[in-house]
């Protein structure tokens, strides 16, 4: 089964987060979001791959002042996303 959340893309700057509540996946707003302005959330997946491979077979282009240069969720920055909670 498929969702209109599978519309909204990637970015390392996102403007919305991905909540998995009981199995179901809710999208919330982060920030306050302009009218016209693109809806995106960090994918973030995890995969036990080297950093030089995640950039290779699964990159990031989203132009973010802070892009990781991929849609993989690196060891630093699952230190970086534990350490802001």
């Amino acid at each position: 089964p498929s969702n209109v959340a599978r519309f909204i893309n990637h970015s390392c700057a996102p403007n919305c987060e991905a909540l998995d509540q009981r199995g179901r996946i809710f999208i919330y707003a982060m920030r306050a979001i302009r009218a016209g302005e693109e809806l995106s959330y960090d994918y973030g997946y995890e995969l036990e791959i080297s950093e030089r491979m995640a950039k290779r077979y699964y990159p990031c282009r989203c132009g973010a002042e802070t892009c990781r240069k991929t849609i993989i969720r690196l060891p630093e920055t699952k230190k970086a996303a534990v350490k802001r909670r």
